[in-house]
């Protein structure tokens, strides 16, 4: 088994959140040329310090995950494409990145992607020993082994399901509940001849990226109308996720909770409120953790997209309505797998 420094252990004195300021992307303006908001996680987080919640030494510092970390998943061929600017500008839909020295790129734009992404593999392994962990970060559904994009250039979600397979005992099954607004088609292109990983996928039916290959991976598949809103929603997450719990046992379930669902949202095309998207959080957190559930399922949440100034906001205050609710706590947990 190679060595790794993603599955290293963590103090319980931690909280099990990742969460670096080096996600932050920032470099000549160029990150405002897309629409996603380069600067949302650290946002979360100060949200987060200034609500009394967390300090800066509470939540677990990412690793970068190395070429010999990504090679799990990708081909040594697709990494190096990624030493070609064009390649990387494609990927992140910022035009002007191609014209870049590659050197740059790699540290400005593809070093915070690569720490985000040893984040949600550090983050999988906290979930499976606390019941629960948070990247603030990662989310990175459009990314498969061998290709890129929608501003997605590493499969942190497909890498941290592969770590926990091989290196966690009691870890077979794992569960991906994909809430963004968009079609998750880079794990479910990479997990589509796979019976240990079910997919569960809610997404506006009009937008990108159209993956019909992909779509043959999702076991569970909600095509939403533009700009449904709450009520009808939330009832289809319920009953779909309620459905997919029936159909499969999992011994984690991976949460991709993009906020690009949000009313407003550019890219999603979707009319969710605020308080939708706490609700939501919520609702997934109880079906998969809640008192009373005849199994506590661990469950990883990593953030994914979402293009408003205030999804930030909403992010932490989805957080801090899950610690209200009990749905998370500091305390560490025991968590039972069946092996």
């Amino acid at each position: 088994m190679a060595c790794t420094r993603l599955h290293e252990d963590i103090p319980q004195s931690k909280w099990p959140i990742v969460y670096s300021s080096d996600y932050n992307i920032g470099f000549l303006g160029l990150e405002k040329l897309h629409p996603f908001d380069s600067g949302k996680w650290g946002k979360v987080f100060r949200y987060l310090k200034e609500s009394g919640l967390l300090k800066d030494d509470d939540v677990v510092t990412p690793v970068e995950a190395t070429e010999e970390d990504l090679l799990m998943v990708h081909s040594s061929g697709y990494l190096n494409s990624l030493k070609w600017s064009m390649v990387v500008a494609g990927i992140t839909e910022v035009p002007p990145v191609a014209l870049l020295p590659n050197f740059i790129v790699q540290r400005k734009l593809l070093k915070p992607l690569r720490l985000q992404t040893g984040g949600t593999v550090m983050a999988g392994k906290l979930a499976t020993e606390r019941g629960w962990a948070l990247n603030i970060g990662g989310g990175f559904h459009h990314c498969s082994a061998e290709r890129g994009g929608g501003f997605c250039a590493y499969a942190d979600i497909t890498l941290s399901i592969k770590f926990l397979f091989e290196r966690m005992e009691g870890i077979s099954k794992a569960m991906i509940v994909d809430l963004d607004a968009h079609q998750g088609n880079g794990h479910e292109r990479d997990f589509i001849n796979d019976s240990r990983v079910y997919i569960m996928d809610v997404y506006n039916r009009y937008i990108y990226p159209h993956d019909s290959y992909a779509k043959g991976a999702i076991r569970r598949k909600v095509e939403l109308q533009a700009y449904t809103e709450d009520d009808r929603y939330l009832s289809l997450v319920r009953k779909n996720l309620e459905k997919a719990l029936e159909e499969f046992n999992p011994d984690i379930i991976v949460y991709n909770a993009g906020t690009d669902v949000l009313e407003g949202d550019p890219l999603g095309a979707l009319s969710i409120s605020p308080e939708g998207i706490v609700q939501r959080d919520q609702l997934v957190f109880e079906l998969a953790r809640g008192k009373g559930r005849p199994r506590q399922i661990p469950i990883l949440m990593v953030t994914s997209g979402g293009y408003q100034k205030r999804t930030a906001q909403i992010i932490a205050d989805s957080i801090k309505n899950l610690i209200a609710k009990g749905l998370i706590s500091h305390q560490a947990a025991a968590v039972e797998t069946e092996i």
